[in-house]
């Protein structure tokens, strides 16, 4: 009986041990848990990089993948969310070819973020331009030029009856066939995104 009653007290303090340890992890979980807030980039946050490869449109095909470099460290309130040199990935979204006037032009779309621990978060952005992140796109040069008269009235007494002509040489109709567009190596960009971004990891020192 003795033997029994000493079994019980064993068992007892057993599975005391065993829910005081357990809500110890718990309280370290839950401590950790509140301790770290996620911080959202919001749309339109821009990102200085640099741009690795060339990428040029006569060389590239769409769904080309690219790399970018961060060239600086990005903070928010006083934490550093993406430090220099994190990495960008992409790839070509669109090509669009020369044609007679118009150059060639491509988009690039932005789909990771890779801090320099290794750690990757989803992102959606473009490499940013003023034209609706198209890179190229623009008129070519008139292939063939004019001359037009221009008329100009002379005041003479009282009244302005007098009309002389000067020539002028003016842009025709027809243009010259567009060009490839290219983004050198080396080149300083800027990242866009178009959507938030929540950075759900940052480096510590």
């Amino acid at each position: 009986m003795r033997a029994l009653f000493i079994l019980l007290a064993i068992l007892s303090l057993f599975g005391t041990l065993s829910q005081q340890v357990q809500a110890e992890g718990l309280s370290t979980v839950q401590l950790e848990m509140r301790d770290y807030d996620e911080i959202t980039l919001p749309t339109g946050t821009f990102i200085p990089v640099i741009n690795l490869q060339e990428i040029s449109t006569e060389t590239c095909p769409e769904g080309y993948k690219v790399k970018f470099i961060s060239t600086n460290d990005l903070f928010m309130y006083e934490t550093n969310i993406i430090p220099r040199d994190s990495e960008f990935y992409g790839y070509i979204e669109k090509i669009n070819e020369p044609v007679i006037g118009t150059n060639a032009s491509m988009k690039i779309k932005i789909t990771k973020l890779q801090i320099k621990d290794g750690f990757e978060i989803p992102i959606k952005g473009y490499l940013y331009t003023s034209n609706n992140n198209l890179f190229g796109g623009e008129l070519t040069q008139p292939s063939e030029w004019v001359k037009m008269p221009h008329y100009q009235s002379k005041f003479q007494g009282i009244s302005w009856n007098h009309r002389s002509a000067t020539l002028q040489i003016r842009p025709g109709g027809k243009r010259c066939m567009g060009q490839h567009v290219k983004i050198p190596a080396g080149d300083q960009q800027i990242i866009i995104l178009t959507a938030p971004a929540s950075i759900t990891h940052t480096l510590t020192d």
